[in-house]
């Protein structure tokens, strides 16, 4: 355990921030697979309805720094691709 004040208090942050970074990150991977399966199940009314919302979702959590940007792009570019192909 840190004796230091500055080091509790930064224990404290810390925590916070990850349980912040868990929440984004799941929201995110739960729309995401929301899309891929209506992709996968080749329904185009659906996948069209739900993939703005995890594009965003993808977006929103790079611009939190959860995800890296690269990594978010590569997730949108793989959603759009699935798309595109219905």
């Amino acid at each position: 355990m840190a004796k230091i004040k500055s080091a509790k208090k930064r224990i404290v942050t810390s925590e916070l921030a990850r349980q912040r970074n868990v929440a984004v990150k799941s929201r995110m991977k739960t729309h995401v697979k929301q899309a891929m399966a209506a992709i996968e199940a080749k329904d185009a009314e659906k996948a069209k309805a739900l993939l703005p919302t995890a594009l965003a979702e993808i977006d929103r959590a790079a611009s939190k720094g959860v995800i890296h940007p690269k990594s978010a792009s590569r997730k949108k570019s793989t959603l759009q691709r699935g798309a595109a192909r219905l």
